[in-house]
């Protein structure tokens, strides 16, 4: 079994910068695919971020440039650094673990994943 838990949400301006952290439980963590995905009531869940266990990281469109993502396999850790934050970006955000079928490069975008945490809201002020 695997649990995910984030942490670092809150409010900002536009224009901030924010860290999100997932911190995951078990000992499969450094094998795992990983990934950010964010969801607005009435929209569909959107994946936006993605990092392979070997370090390889893909993003949507949408925040491409300006979002990071990164892990720290010793910590059981993987964050999200969200800098120059729009409006649009405000939503709730979770993490995710291990795509249900094999993927390979941006197809982990497209996945959908086994566990998943409770989330944490961003949100961004105009």
């Amino acid at each position: 079994q695997v649990e995910l838990g984030e942490s670092g949400g809150g409010s900002v301006q536009a224009g901030g910068s924010l860290r999100l952290a997932c911190a995951v439980s078990g000992d499969r963590f450094s094998r795992n695919t990983m990934a950010w995905a964010r969801h607005n009531p009435g929209k569909e869940r959107e994946v936006i971020a993605v990092i392979y266990a070997g370090g390889s990281t893909y993003y949507a469109d949408s925040v491409k440039g300006r979002f990071t993502v990164s892990r720290t396999n010793d910590k059981n850790t993987m964050y999200l650094q969200m800098n120059n934050l729009k409006p649009e970006d405000a939503a709730m955000y979770y993490c995710a673990a291990e795509p249900t079928e094999a993927v390979t490069g941006g197809e982990a975008l497209s996945a959908d994943y086994r566990y998943w945490g409770q989330g944490t809201q961003v949100t961004v002020s105009s």
